[in-house]
């Protein structure tokens, strides 16, 4: 066990890709231990996919870690599709790959998107679920929008300049319906730069420190084209989560033992929700890390994430 950094890296004993409805390729893979207690990653955005670095947050001799790319993301083909690309359809993805894969139940890991995303299939199928660790929680409310949209500016006024003046001033009054007709235009002409601009601004307001590194792994064009496109699409469509929210299906799931890990200073999701989370779940415990933002790659961040999945091995 790593004292509070990453575990070494590591290749996937077996890799697929699963056909899902609307032409959607999932690709999956799964790492560590083929006989291990079998644990879900679930990837941000929603759009932005798994990266090599996110097997490396679980022991690889006693987890059984299955990764995948949503639709529309990653590995997952076609790239940047919106068709049938909903929550419930995620969802549904979910358990298509568990019952391919013959698991039983899982721990869920997720954060950001990706803890939205654990909670829309936790609440639809909490028989499947022995427990979750979350981290930078998003509930996917208009009001977090409106944050991300427009509150930042608050904070990173030269990033969110940046981001509303890429387009024209007279497209401005609507920065999410703006950036979304451009994002869906068929031209990669159109559409790249955008997506560039989009995902670069959420890379530069994802670390308590100024990151370059962050920033360009959220400009590369694969990263950037299935994140701002799919991430866009879900915030206007208030990211078809049901019409009383995640927290008032609360209730299906609270039995369920959970860790919330949440960066004093996220900025992209900001501490309250993780704090709302937590007060409508009995059975989770929230680390507040002092010295970090939003990235699952912070110091701070790393070590609580896997301290978290060392008490579900050891306690639970």
């Amino acid at each position: 066990m790593p004292r509070g950094d990453l575990f070494p890296e590591i290749g996937p004993y077996e890799t697929g890709y699963l056909p899902l409805s609307a032409g959607h390729v999932m690709y999956w893979e799964q790492v560590g231990n083929p006989r291990g207690r079998p644990v879900l990653f679930l990837h941000g955005g929603p759009g932005a996919g798994a990266g090599i670095v996110h097997r490396r947050f679980f022991d690889p001799a006693h987890w059984r870690v299955i990764i995948f790319d949503q639709r529309g993301a990653g590995r997952s083909r076609p790239l940047g599709s919106l068709a049938q690309n909903t929550t419930p359809d995620l969802v549904d993805d979910i358990e298509i790959l568990r019952r391919h894969l013959n698991v039983e139940n899982w721990l869920l890991f997720g954060g950001s998107w990706g803890s939205t995303l654990a909670l829309a299939y936790a609440q639809a199928h909490p028989e499947r679920v022995r427990g979750a660790v979350l981290r930078g929680v998003f509930l996917g409310r208009d009001t977090e929008v409106e944050w991300f949209l427009h509150g930042l500016a608050g904070i990173f006024p030269d990033v969110h300049a940046a981001f509303a003046g890429f387009l024209p001033e007279a497209e401005r009054g609507d920065l999410l319906g703006s950036y979304l007709a451009r994002l869906t235009d068929p031209s990669p002409a159109v559409h790249m730069p955008a997506a560039r601009a989009w995902s670069v601004y959420e890379g530069s307001c994802s670390t308590l420190l100024p990151s370059p590194d962050t920033v360009a792994s959220f400009a590369q064009d694969r990263t950037a084209l299935g994140l701002a496109r799919i991430e866009a699409h879900y915030f206007a469509n208030r990211l078809f989560l049901p019409p009383g929210g995640l927290l008032g299906r609360m209730d299906r799931i609270g039995h369920i033992p959970a860790e919330i890990v949440q960066g004093r200073y996220d900025m992209v999701c900001p501490a309250c929700s993780a704090f709302e989370l937590a007060a409508s779940w009995p059975n989770a415990r929230l680390s507040v890390v002092p010295d970090a933002g939003h990235s699952a790659l912070e110091p701070g961040i790393r070590r609580a994430l896997i301290a978290a999945v060392e008490r579900f091995r050891q306690e639970r």
